[in-house]
């Protein structure tokens, strides 16, 4: 088995949440999230008598489930310095569940910063009941994309090099794969692009920080940014991305994964050569065959 690259400080990454729910966490995108996965798991008629929700900073995802007709129980497990009104202490990429105990897995905007999320999908299918359910968000690569262009920007004219300053979130593509590799059937990942509007940067970096989302990477620099570098920073984000009313974007990217535990009576693909109608007759074209030309 390949080593896992430790990409994040987890105790770093804890310490920070910590510090943002302590102080009044923003919880704009956490709760835009769950309304989402509330609108998702309502297209679902069937029941998920257990229910888990993994490592979700705030109690956005379990009141979802709690609120589930079909929801007999409704566990909220995250690291205890980050949320003490969890119901079981867990980190994520090292669940105590038993394999096949639970019937749905959700989690919300956590499993981003998690250094072996292969790891952390195959033990979620493996707690999954056969025809269990996971669903979760977290944010993907073109997340803060204007800040990582105004960082590198300005610490190559300043310092003369760049550190790391801002996480290299997933992909949409390597997550559907990551999913598949974890063995979940009829894996889907879709996109939701949200772009939030502030008067200043500084207002962004400011919600950064009452998200947990500060700098964790384990490569990071560990002097603070130069004053004169983030300076220029806020210079290069105000010209490069205000709209005409003075305020500036921030992009983020919610990718939504979900998957489900293999079970036989889920639709499985046909095999080769089993088709039962050719693709010819419900084109309504004549099919050729090997050597044949297209004649008038």
């Amino acid at each position: 088995m390949p080593e896992t690259v430790e990409l994040f400080d987890r105790r770093l990454v804890r310490a920070r949440l910590q510090r943002a729910t302590r102080a009044g966490f923003a919880d704009f995108l956490l709760r835009r999230a769950a309304e989402d996965l509330d609108d998702r798991l309502g297209a679902i008629t069937r029941p998920f008598p257990v229910a888990l929700d993994l490592g979700t900073a705030t109690d956005a995802a379990i009141d979802v489930l709690r609120r589930r007709a079909g929801t007999d129980r409704a566990i909220w497990a995250a690291p205890a310095d980050v949320s003490p009104q969890a119901s079981l202490v867990a980190d994520e990429e090292r669940l105590p569940f038993a394999e096949q105990s639970l019937n749905l897995v959700t989690s919300l905007l956590a499993l981003q910063s998690v250094n072996d999320l292969p790891g952390t999908l195959v033990q979620i299918r493996r707690s999954l009941k056969p025809d269990g359910l996971f669903i979760g968000c977290l944010l993907g690569g073109a997340t803060l994309k204007e800040l990582r262009q105004a960082l590198v920007q300005a610490e190559s004219e300043r310092d003369g090099g760049v550190s790391p300053r801002v996480a290299p979130f997933a992909d949409m593509r390597d997550l559907g794969g990551l999913l598949q590799r974890a063995g979940f059937a009829l894996p889907v990942t879709d996109i939701e692009a949200v772009t939030v509007r502030y008067g200043h940067p500084l207002s962004l970096l400011a919600d950064l920080r009452a998200m947990g989302l500060t700098n964790a990477l384990r490569a990071r620099r560990r002097t603070p940014l130069r004053r004169a570098t983030l300076m220029r920073a806020l210079e290069i984000y105000a010209a490069a991305f205000a709209d005409p009313d003075g305020k500036v974007r921030a992009s983020f990217e919610m990718i939504w994964l979900s998957g489900w535990a293999p079970h036989e009576s889920q639709q499985q693909p046909l095999r080769p050569g089993s088709a039962k109608a050719r693709l010819a007759d419900a084109l309504k074209t004549v099919e050729l065959k090997a050597g044949d030309k297209a004649g008038g």
